[in-house]
């Protein structure tokens, strides 16, 4: 809530019963429970008069115009450079065969270890089973 962890609620809880007793404790928590709800509910509705004032003045359509004419796809840049035929440089083609590379080693080096994985975990399952005993027969 407030950046507070359960120790240091605990440490909070425990000065507040050593300070203000046990009589008293129950009523000023169930005060600092009403008190937090009525921030909260402040902060809620603070939130909403934004929003309805960001949506009467037009900010949102203005944003979204923003994003739209900032995203190159939906500007339509790509469909521009297929047609054109631009293509990559020599320098960035080698960059890309070579992240193309290394993300092909890391996936096999990814596989392998869950192989590994996989493998280790069952024969440690099969060392932990108990080993059945023969039946013994009736002499």
């Amino acid at each position: 809530m407030f950046g507070l962890g359960w120790s240091e609620m605990v440490v909070v809880g425990i000065v507040a019963l050593i300070v203000i007793g046990p009589k008293d404790l129950p009523g000023l928590f169930r005060t600092m429970g009403e008190f937090t709800g009525k921030a909260r509910g402040m902060a809620r509705e603070f939130s909403r008069a934004m929003n309805a004032a960001a949506d009467e003045s037009g900010v949102r359509d203005i944003s979204s115009s923003l994003k739209a004419a900032a995203n190159p796809k939906a500007f339509g840049t790509e469909k521009l450079k297929e047609a054109t035929g631009m293509t990559k440089g020599p320098e960035t083609q080698a960059l890309t065969e070579e992240r193309q590379a290394m993300k092909e080693k890391m996936s096999d080096a990814m596989a392998k270890a869950a192989t590994d994985r996989q493998q280790r975990e069952a024969a440690e399952k099969a060392a932990a089973a108990p080993q059945a005993e023969p039946p013994k027969g009736d002499t």
